[in-house]
């Protein structure tokens, strides 16, 4: 792979000079870089501090590890299988495993829930991964020394949530995947105290509720997820309505009108798109801070 001779930090500060109105075409004759390579970084750093690349590299290092160290051997599906279930053509196999496998990385080490199965039963080792984990090791490093297999059946695709074109609030970009799985018997999901320093268990409908009281924030991808997951009564529906079909990619288009912004999803009269992708209202307004649908709170369940 050909290297740049420019610095994740240095890139991220060319792109700081346009986000404060530098012509892009200025930039890239100052820099030496053509406009397309400028696209292609803010495609990958847009939004993104000088601080966010040293944790991208460690998070892009885990991920190669992951790939070198988890053999199908460790994989309750081959990756031709998760493949297939992640129903994206342009991805290769082996980066539908890694979707997959980060998936149930973050899980654990944010949320303390191992979706594994060990050969003498979970329990006999989970406290002591956890103790592994406390102390500065990585999923990554565990599969293999305490033999665990990874429960990729136990996670379905939900969606895929991807930044719109035009930043709509604000700068980051993301392009992500969703998954849904049911907690095991026993375990019970807190927070790492590290990138999440408070947890609850709520209801999709007390979430968005929460929220809507200014009690905690959530970005539209959450909200829209919770207002879909909200349709449910039970874990298993939301499983097994998400295992039913490909699980949809929802890219919100913004614009702006005499009120503020406004994000309008697949279905909105205003969206390229005119098949809805999930449930729920087809936009959002963002007004004092905080994103709602047209008509008040019960509008999300309309």
């Amino acid at each position: 792979m050909k290297k740049t001779r420019f610095t994740d930090e240095q890139i991220i500060g060319f792109l700081k000079q346009a986000e404060a109105g530098m012509p892009i075409k200025d930039i890239c004759r100052a820099g030496g870089f053509s406009q397309p390579t400028f696209y292609k970084w803010r495609s990958r750093f847009g939004g993104m501090e000088a601080s966010d690349a040293a944790k991208l590299r460690d998070l892009e290092s885990e991920n190669a590890k992951l790939k070198r160290l988890l053999a199908e051997a460790h994989l309750d599906q081959t990756p031709a299988q998760l493949h297939t279930r992640l129903a994206e053509p342009d991805l290769s196999p082996e980066q539908a495993k890694g979707l997959y496998v980060a998936a149930l990385r973050e899980a654990f080490e944010e949320c303390g829930v191992l979706l594994a199965h060990h050969a003498d039963g979970l329990d006999a080792v989970l406290g002591s991964i956890r103790d592994e984990v406390r102390a500065g090791l990585h999923l990554t490093d565990l599969v293999p020394r305490f033999g665990l297999r990874l429960r990729t059946q136990s996670m379905v695709p939900f969606t895929r949530w991807i930044t719109p074109n035009r930043p709509s609030v604000m700068n980051k970009r993301f392009d992500a995947r969703f998954f849904l799985a049911a907690v095991p018997a026993g375990q019970q999901a807190l927070h790492d105290n590290i990138e999440a320093t408070e947890s609850e268990w709520l209801s999709p409908r007390q979430a968005l509720r929460d929220n809507w009281d200014g009690r905690i924030e959530l970005a539209p991808p959450q909200i829209m997820s919770l207002v879909h997951l909200a349709r449910y009564d039970r874990v298993d529906q939301a499983l097994a309505d998400a295992a039913s079909r490909p699980p949809p990619t929802i890219q919100p288009e913004p614009f702006d009108d005499e009120l503020g912004r406004v994000i309008c999803y697949p279905g909105d009269p205003r969206h390229s798109l005119r098949e809805p992708a999930v449930p729920g209202p087809s936009r959002l307004r963002y007004v004092k801070g905080r994103f709602e649908p047209q008509g008040g709170f019960e509008a999300f369940f309309a």
